[in-house]
């Protein structure tokens, strides 16, 4: 069992809305990019309630920012809304990165050409080899682009449709993560 990592709880004012679920049903972590340009925006955009039936927005577990600080924005034992079809059985992990922001959508900005810090990746591979302690069932890994794949059409022509997810993106070093955590990568 790997030591726990430096955590800051930081819960989103609804945190206790969510869902509950127990942590044996916690089989996968989906890696994102928060394709904003600050952990500041990321958690206002995280406060935002985008469903009134319950009170709740979007949100991963835990923010990743580019010095390598963690933040737990929901808690283990709630469902967060980070994938779709995919969130009762899922930790969200995000990472602060530019992403395609701010025209995520564009036909002509579907680059992703920010780096990761070396901070951020070794932060993140700290939290995924201390995850299993917590989470037993915990075996799979997989990034957001692989579980959805929906396609939109473009912002500024909606006759090109571009994918809709494309983080953590093509910088992502996939390799060197699962060469260090005891995860299996999966692709649906």
């Amino acid at each position: 069992m790997s030591d726990a990592p430096r955590i800051l709880a930081h819960p989103l004012p609804y945190e206790t809305r969510l869902d509950a679920r127990p942590l044996s049903q916690v089989d996968l972590v989906v890696i994102h990019c928060t394709e904003l340009p600050d952990l500041a925006m990321a958690r206002r955009f995280g406060e935002e309630i985008l469903y009134p039936g319950s009170g709740t927005g979007n949100s991963g577990h835990y923010y990743i920012d580019r010095d390598g600080s963690i933040h737990q924005y929901v808690a283990l034992t709630r469902v967060a809304h980070h994938v779709r079809g995919y969130n009762p059985r899922a930790v969200g992990i995000e990472l602060v990165n530019t992403g395609r922001y701010p025209d995520w959508l564009a036909s002509d900005h579907q680059g992703m050409d920010e780096p990761y810090t070396e901070a951020q990746i070794s932060a993140l591979i700290a939290l995924l080899r201390w995850l299993p302690s917590q989470l037993p069932a915990l075996h799979l890994i997989a990034g957001h682009e692989d579980l959805d794949r929906t396609l939109e059409p473009a912002s500024d022509d909606p006759s090109v449709q571009v994918q809709r997810k494309r983080d953590p993106g093509p910088l992502f070093p996939w390799e060197r993560v699962m060469a260090k955590v005891a995860l299996e990568r999966l692709k649906p």
